[in-house]
This record gives structure tokens, sequence and C-alpha cells, in this order.
């Protein structure tokens, strides 16, 4: 066979995608962060931005969400499962173009986003206020993505499915079905439409999409990238394989039915919030499964963590993806509950979640990722990393324990009675009371926003930096 036909029936790699949802997530990371402290200010400052109606906490606090879970870690579940399936299956991605079709869709989303929310054009469902036409092209685009994704699948050159692909399938799925069901409405003009639901049942559908959007795309997802560049980057098989299996289907199924616990106390009946809280603590142990399992891929490389910044994002990942799946599940407990809703502990609650699972594992990933598809061996600074690593990590300690003590202090001033039956605090004292939380929350959300700036720095050079980033790579000579 002369090389011309040893060349054709190599197959390659499509990287180009890969490298764009990998940029793009840097970028929207430093979006969707900086607008979260920009409202975190305004919580503290409210009269900061001047009134501005589109400036208001109202308007840009569905624009950060939306911007740090499906701009920044959308995009980096896009880059990081398109390198994995290709990786695992040996073949280059199914569809041709489609993928890339993806990545411009999905930026398409990502900028009406951005357009509308601070225009007042909103749902009012938490993680789905996106209106009708952009909740059309989401599921366009979820559609193509899922052709590639289970195309590439179908056609691996590997017998064997890797486990990261059983999560990141499980992800593409739900969300799917969670999307559709949730997003169902009545549209009454171009940019207005009412849900197909009404009162409690509205409620319930609404958590049972919201706990799940936490559940699948911003757990199982993440899953999918630790059971791939933990052990990588450690170069160390993982744990258990038999654990991962287990993990997987334990997860998947109870995850689904935990969403009434963020119903507690309300008209829902009383029999599904105990279902919910239920499932919620069965939850403990599966999710506690996968964290040993990720933690314990160290096993014979624990030095590796003294000079690799990288491995450190990746395994304190899972140092706070235990914390908040013990955290969730006590919190799911009725007399807990009683203390802690509708208090900034839920808050602290979340961003222990995104900041530290969700933020970690993905620059972890991405820092792993991002140097391969320019033809590097490593960032531009891995001294910047480590950087990166302890500014990251102790902006999001300050963030959460000041969310926490802020919560129950607000929990408890709440529920103080005096013997007469009325309240010993009004709630504008409550208010007072928190605002020096508020402040080192800020300060908090600073110092991450300042370490997602230096990854971007590092990014920009290592890009710029000497080598080729071809947009296809062989099989063999891939990493």
């Amino acid at each position: 066979m002369n090389e011309k036909q040893s060349a054709l029936k190599t197959p390659v790699y499509n990287d180009r995608v890969v490298t764009l949802f990998a940029l793009a997530a840097v970028l929207w990371g430093v979006v969707g962060m900086l607008v979260g402290v920009i409202i975190a200010a305004e919580l503290a400052w409210p009269d900061l931005l001047g009134g501005i109606p589109w400036l208001s906490y109202g308007r840009l606090r569905p624009l950060h969400t939306n911007a740090v879970i499906f701009a920044f870690g959308g995009c980096a579940l896009f880059a990081t499962s398109y390198h994995v399936v290709q990786r695992t299956g040996q073949v280059r991605l199914f569809g041709g173009k489609l993928a890339e079709v993806t990545f411009w869709g999905w930026q398409l989303v990502i900028v009406s986003a951005a357009l509308s929310l601070p225009l007042g054009y909103t749902t009012g469902k938490e993680y789905a206020e996106l209106e009708w036409p952009i909740d059309i092209l989401i599921t366009l685009v979820w559609v193509a993505y899922a052709v590639v994704f289970f195309g590439t699948i179908g056609i691996r050159r590997v017998r064997h499915i890797y486990v990261a692909n059983w999560f990141f399938g499980a992800m593409i799925i739900a969300v799917a079905l969670l999307h559709l069901v949730n997003s169902a409405e009545i549209p009454v003009s171009a940019m207005k439409s009412y849900s197909a639901y009404a009162g409690v049942q509205d409620a319930m559908v609404q958590w049972w999409y919201g706990h799940n959007a936490v559940g699948f795309f911003l757990t199982a997802g993440f899953l999918g990238m630790m059971y791939y560049f933990i052990p990588k980057q450690a170069e160390r098989p993982v744990y258990s394989y038999r654990l991962s299996i287990v993990h997987f289907w334990a997860l998947i199924f109870t995850y689904m039915w935990a969403g009434p616990h963020h119903l507690h106390y309300t008209a829902l009946p009383d029999w599904v919030q105990s279902i919910g809280m239920i499932f919620s603590l069965v939850l403990l142990a599966p999710s506690w499964g996968g964290m040993i399992n990720g933690v314990m891929t160290l096993s014979g490389a624990w030095h590796k963590l003294r000079d690799d910044p990288i491995l450190k994002f990746l395994i304190v990942s899972l140092s706070f993806y235990g914390m908040s799946t013990f955290e969730g599940p006590m919190m799911s407990i009725k007399t807990v509950n009683a203390l802690s809703h509708y208090t900034d502990w839920t808050v602290g609650h979340v961003h222990s979640g995104a900041l530290g699972w969700v933020g970690f594992i993905s620059m972890g990933s991405l820092y792993y990722l991002i140097p391969r598809m320019f033809g590097r061996t490593q960032m531009y600074s891995v001294r910047a990393i480590e950087l990166h690593f302890w500014i990251a990590t102790i902006g999001v300690v300050l963030y959460i324990a000041a969310m926490w003590i802020a919560g129950v202090m607000q929990g408890l001033m709440w529920r103080a009675i005096n013997p007469d039956g009325t309240l010993v605090y009004s709630f504008v004292e409550s208010v007072k009371a928190t605002y020096p939380f508020y402040v080192v929350r800020l300060l908090g959300g600073l110092l991450y926003l300042s370490g997602m700036l230096l990854m971007a720095w590092n990014v920009v050079m290592t890009v710029r930096g000497p080598g080729t980033a071809p947009a296809v790579r062989p099989v063999a000579a891939a990493a």
C-alpha cells in the first residue's frame, strides 16, 4: 500500500470543533463570572448602576446563571465530549460539518440570551428563562449534538464504550427530555409565551427540570470529564471500573426523582415532598461512590499533586463535589430545610457545587485539552496555573463561607419569636445584618474572576506560542 492509500485509510480526529468550543468556554467563563461579580456588588450597593433597568439585578441575575451554566459549562461539555468520544472510539466525529453547526448554533443561543434577558424577555422559570424562539433553537442544536455524539459511538472502532461516554450520553438524553417537557409553552407574541402548565403542576415540572439540570447537565456531564481527564492527567487507570458502572446506574436512576425537595412547605402534596427528600438522601451513596473512585485513582501517584496544578484542579473539584453532595441531601431533610429555605445558605450550597465542582473540573480539563489542540506539550505558564488554583480556591472558600454563615443567621433571625408570638427581628434587620457577608462574597467572587482572567491570558499566550494546530489529527499520533 502506498503512502497516499495509507493516509486515506488512516482515520483522523476533528479537533477544530473541539478547539472552538474550548476557547469559547474560556471566553464565556470570563463574561459569566464578570456578570456574577456585578450582581454581587449590586446586592451590597443597590444603587451602584444608577437604576438602569437592563442593568438591574433582576435582569442580570438570569444572564449570569445562563452564561455560567450554558455558555461556560455548555461549551466545556461540548469540547470535552467531542474530544473524549473520538479518542475512546478511535474514530473521527460522525456527521461531517454537523459538529461545527452545533458550535455556531450554540453561540447563537448564547448571544440571543445575552441580548434578550437584559431587555426583560423571560419566562420566569429558573434556568429556563429563555423565550420560545430561543427554546426552539436550543432543541435543534441539541438534536444535532445527539446525532454527532451517538453517531460517533455507532461507528466506533473499539467495541467497548468507555464509562465517560455513558455519562455524556445520559446527559444528552436527559437534558433533551427535561428541556422539551419543561419548555412546553403557548406563544402569544414574537417574544412572549405562557407555560402549558398551571399552579403547583407548573412548579413541580419546573423543579423536576431545575434540579435535574443540576443532576444531568452540571453533574453527569462533568462526571464524564472526571472519568477521562483524571486518569489521563494522573497517568493511572480508574481506581475501580466496576464502581464507575455502579456509580453511573445508581446516580442516573436516583437523581431524576429528587426535584420535589425544592418545594418543601408549599402547595405540593406532602407525600411528593417526602419522596423528593428520600431520593435526595439515597443520592448521597452514588455521589460519594463516584467521588471516592475519582480521588482513589491517584493511588500510587499522590506525589504528583505537589507539582501538577492541573491535577490539583481536578482532585480538589472532587472535594467540592463530595461536600456539595453531602450538603444537598442534608438540606433536603424537612427540618433542616425549614431553617435553610429562602436563605443565602442555599446560595452558598449552589456555588460550592458551581464554583468548586463544575468550575474546577472544567478548568482542569481545559488546561489539559487546550495545549494539545495547538500542538503544545503544556500551557504557556505552569506557574500561572498554580497561581490560578490558589486564587480560585481562596475565592470559593470566602464565597461559600460567607453565604453559609449569612444563611444560618437569616434562618435563625426569621424564626426568632417573642413570648407573645411576635417576631424578634424585622426582615429589614436581617438584611442589614447580612450586609458584611455580601461584601465578603463579592471579594470571593472578585478573586475567582481574577483567576479566570489569568487563565484567559495563559490561553492566549499558549495559542500565540510556537507550533501549529492541526484541524484534524491522525488517531495514532493523537493524545
